[in-house]
């Protein structure tokens, strides 16, 4: 009876390796799955989000002061165009024959001798628009020597507090 049991037993013990050594052989023939994000990775990945986030901010901030100092450097430059301009009319103002060509344009003034005229408008169209009226007048204005417009404005001034007065 000891011979049968052993040799069960040891049947047993042959089944289990065979069966351990088709195991073996399957596992080596389908591949192994390994988990794709290793820790090392995660780490790799996790570091580069902090660093994305840490330096967001100070990217916005430099491009942004890059923006004003290109836009300080565009208005110097500007100001530098004015400041030319500006002396070149310095230079205009200084010679006497432009402050007499601007005086007699500007001022209507005439030289002694001279007999100084002007050509009168044609009177405004009566129409009912305002704002047409007030273009109308603001563009014979502009033709009119200075000094009527700033009579013309006392005289409206006057007209406009008379009433009140009463």
């Amino acid at each position: 009876m000891a011979a049968d049991r052993f040799s069960t037993a040891a049947r047993l013990k042959a089944i289990g390796q065979e069966a351990q050594a088709r195991v073996y052989r399957a596992a080596a023939r389908r591949p192994v799955r390994r988990n794709k994000l290793t820790g090392r990775a995660a780490l790799l990945a996790l570091v580069l989000c902090a660093l994305v986030i840490a330096l967001a901010y100070p990217m916005r901030q430099y491009i942004a002061q890059r923006s004003d100092i290109a836009d300080q450097r565009r208005e110097a430059q500007q100001a530098k165009q004015k400041v030319e301009q500006l002396r070149e009319e310095k230079a205009r103002w200084q010679d006497p024959d432009y402050v007499r060509a601007q005086a007699r344009a500007r001022l209507h003034y005439v030289l002694p001798g001279e007999t100084g005229y002007e050509v009168a408008a044609p009177a405004p169209s009566t129409t009912a628009d305002p704002a047409a009226r007030r273009r109308a007048t603001d563009q014979a204005a502009a033709h009119r020597p200075w000094y009527d417009n700033l009579w013309d404005g006392v005289d409206q001034a006057d007209a406009a507090a008379a009433p009140t007065r009463r």
